[in-house]
Order: C-alpha cells, then sequence, then structure tokens
C-alpha cells in the first residue's frame, strides 16, 4: 500500500498527497493521509475549462459567502477534482480570501499528475495552489477519477451528513453525479450556472426528454437551487444538508 508523500505546486507549498490503487485500501490510505475521524462533506461537482467567465462571476459570491464560510464554521471538508481551473479553482481561492483552514481534497487521475522522482506525462494537468490534499487515482483520462472522488467522500464522511452540488459541468460531471447518487449522496444542481446543471434543473421540470439525464433525476436524490437567492438562504440551505443525519 502507498505511503504518503508531498507534491510541490505552483507556489512552491509541498502538499500531503497519496496514491491509490484499489478501493479496498482506500479507508486506511485517507487514514495514513491525516483523516482518522468522520467529518461532514460538500463535494463541489461542475465546469472547468468550459465554463465561460460570465457564469464564473456570476458564482463568485457563492463560493466566498456562502459555500467557503459553511464549511470553515462546521468543520466540514470538501472534495472536488484538485485542478487549477473552474469550480476547483474557485473554491481554492474562495478558502484562501477567507484564510479557512478546512480540509480541501483534490482526487485526480495520476496520468495527468506530475509525481517527484517521475517523467511528467505529455499533457500536465496544474493542481488548485490553494487545496490541502491530493488523492491521485488509478488512469490516465479524465473521468477515470469519477468513482474514487465519490468514495473518497463516503470514506470521510462515514455516518455523518454529505451533499453533492453540481455547478455546470458536462460529461465528466455527469459520470461524477452517477456514481455520487450510486453513493446515495443528495445532489443540488445550481440554476443558472448552464450545461449539464441547467439540464438537470430542466429535467426536474419534466422538460428534458434524454434518457440518461432522466435517470439521474428519478433517483429522487436531485434537487436545485438559485444563485440568484439571497446569501443568507443559500447558507441556511447548504448548512441544512451537512448537518442532517443520514437515514
Amino acid at each position: 500500500m502507498e505511503k504518503p508523500f508531498s507534491i510541490t505546486i505552483s507556489n512552491g507549498q509541498k502538499v500531503p498527497t497519496i496514491q491509490v490503487d484499489v478501493p479496498e485500501n482506500l479507508p486506511q490510505s485517507m487514514n495514513d493521509l491525516g483523516f482518522d475521524h468522520p467529518r461532514p462533506i460538500l463535494v463541489i461537482l461542475g465546469g472547468a475549462n468550459n465554463m465561460s467567465q460570465t457564469y464564473m462571476n456570476q458564482l463568485q459570491s457563492l463560493f466566498v459567502k456562502v459555500l467557503a464560510p459553511v464549511v470553515e464554521e462546521l468543520g466540514a471538508s470538501v472534495v472536488d477534482g484538485g485542478t487549477d481551473s473552474g469550480v476547483m479553482q474557485m473554491i481554492g481561492q474562495a478558502r484562501a480570501e477567507i484564510s479557512g483552514k478546512f480540509s480541501l481534497i483534490g482526487v485526480t487521475p495520476v496520468g495527468k499528475v506530475a509525481l517527484p522522482g517521475q517523467t511528467p506525462p505529455e499533457e500536465v494537468t496544474p493542481l488548485e495552489a490553494n487545496h490541502s490534499h491530493f488523492v491521485l487515482t488509478p488512469g490516465d483520462n479524465w473521468g477515470d477519477e469519477s468513482p474514487w472522488l465519490a468514495d473518497v467522500a463516503t470514506v470521510l464522511s462515514q455516518e455523518l451528513p454529505s451533499v453533492a452540488i453540481l455547478i455546470n459541468g458536462g460529461q465528466v460531471s455527469k459520470q461524477d453525479v452517477f456514481h455520487n447518487l450510486r453513493a446515495n449522496r443528495p445532489i443540488l444542481a445550481v440554476a443558472g450556472s448552464g450545461r449539464l446543471a441547467d439540464t438537470l434543473v430542466s429535467a426536474l421540470a419534466g422538460e428534458v426528454s434524454d434518457e440518461g439525464v432522466r435517470e439521474l433525476v428519478a433517483s429522487g436524490l436531485v434537487s436545485s437551487i438559485d444563485i440568484n437567492d439571497s446569501l443568507e438562504s443559500l447558507t441556511e440551505l447548504i448548512k441544512s444538508y451537512l448537518c442532517q443525519q443520514k437515514p
């Protein structure tokens, strides 16, 4: 079983990292990384390179005024894809802006990351500099990490609540949603953030014919929230999901 090591990221910081190989070893791997007790988990899913700057600007307050402060207040942690783009960049920057201490764990395919002492892959993906930990999963392609991302959230939360928020997103995010639903995790699709999130919101209203999307919504675990709602109401909603007990 792999032991934790450090990755040096763009700001020169050494970030604790572990490489995982089989799901059965994941609980021990996360314990070795320092996660020795459960905590509520917010999973952040969604757009990276294909998110427009307009959406990024609209969503900034959601990250800085709602998501990061709620996670910090509740002693929760965040699990996401870890790269320096889109929603992953936004939660990292929000953590830095509020001087947050909460754990922010990026789950990324090992074939996309430059490892110490190894020849880097042809396509090296920058990791977001404000993440506190990284989990490197098997695979060379985006989407290979999707089941692992959901499993990391399950291992870290255990009997405590967890919820995933979907902002924008494309085909990889669709896989992420599927695996989080399979883990019986509620999904909050942010209306008005574009692409997959808006498609799921439309499906909730019965306006989508795509069978795959309708199956996701049929789980009963998908709900929608609107970025135009007040910050206070969004804060209370996220808190309600992270404070409730699992059935």
